[in-house]
């Protein structure tokens, strides 16, 4: 169970590198022109793949235009898989600077695609697009909950996120990503523990533990803590990374001194 967590963990990474690549790398979702796919009359969702059911979509619609009268902003979604409207959305939507289109599509590696307006920038930067296509969109996600809940939880997160004026980060901390920031903590744990480790006649070594908090510090606070605080505010995981660098430090600083206490009594 535990390989087949760490090698969930491992594809997730791959697939955030990759997303990156992507990016950066690929094409305007609307590279082709075909009107002739076109609804014959305004809706936010075009359906091409067939991903959502009737009853799905027919919320969605509701959702997504509800949203837009409150809040402004323009969500818009077309799924596709060997046929695609292309450049025609962008006139049939109107689209601008206050609109999000996410384009689903099950050719590439990762299921989602988001085109986003200068002024949804503005409030949910780059690295917030590339961490919810990574999470929303890997195949994993894909594979355990379905495409329609890809595109569904995804809108979710912006329709939150713009709601209170922005996010740096997608909300919500999933199991693999947690596991990463326990392990950074235990590490640091270990870490400071090794660096406090009696030396000189000291029972602590406070000041190798000084030059080796900037390390320590890194693993525990900025890889350990801040993901956490920043994208939850449950405590449970919180606690458990505090008590895992603990734990680590514990063991790291304590061993030495049960070997040498082993060695003394025999």
């Amino acid at each position: 169970m535990q390989h087949f967590v760490f090698k969930r963990i491992a594809v997730c990474l791959a697939a955030a590198g990759l997303t990156v690549l992507s990016w950066s790398m690929a094409p305007a979702a609307y590279a082709f022109d075909n009107p002739d796919l076109l609804p014959d009359i305004q809706t936010p969702i075009i359906d091409l793949a067939d991903t959502l059911t009737s009853v799905q979509e027919k919320q969605l619609v509701t959702d997504l235009e509800q949203f837009e009268a409150e809040t402004g902003y323009k969500l818009r979604v077309l799924t596709q898989f060997d046929r695609t409207p292309g450049r025609a959305v962008k006139d049939f939507w109107k689209l601008d600077d206050k609109s999000v289109l996410l384009i689903a599509d099950a050719r590439g590696g990762n299921l989602l695609g988001f085109n986003v307006g200068e002024a949804v920038y503005a409030l949910l930067p780059r690295t917030f697009w590339i961490e919810l296509q990574t999470r929303y969109g890997n195949q994993f996600f894909v594979r355990d909950n379905g495409e329609d809940q890809s595109i569904l939880q995804s809108l979710q997160s912006v329709e939150s996120c713009l709601r209170q004026g922005g996010c740096r980060v997608v909300p919500g901390l999933p199991r693999e990503q947690w596991i990463l920031t326990l392990v950074t903590s235990v590490i640091g744990g270990f870490v400071c523990g090794f660096a406090a480790q009696p030396r000189d006649g000291k029972i602590v070594a406070w000041q190798w533990a000084l030059i080796f908090s900037p390390l320590w510090g890194i693993l525990f606070v900025a890889f350990g803590i801040g993901p956490v605080i920043s994208r939850t505010s449950d405590w449970l995981p919180l606690v458990r990374n505090i008590l895992g660098f603990v734990l680590g430090a514990l063991v790291a600083y304590l061993t030495p001194i049960v070997s040498r206490s082993s060695t003394s009594e025999t």
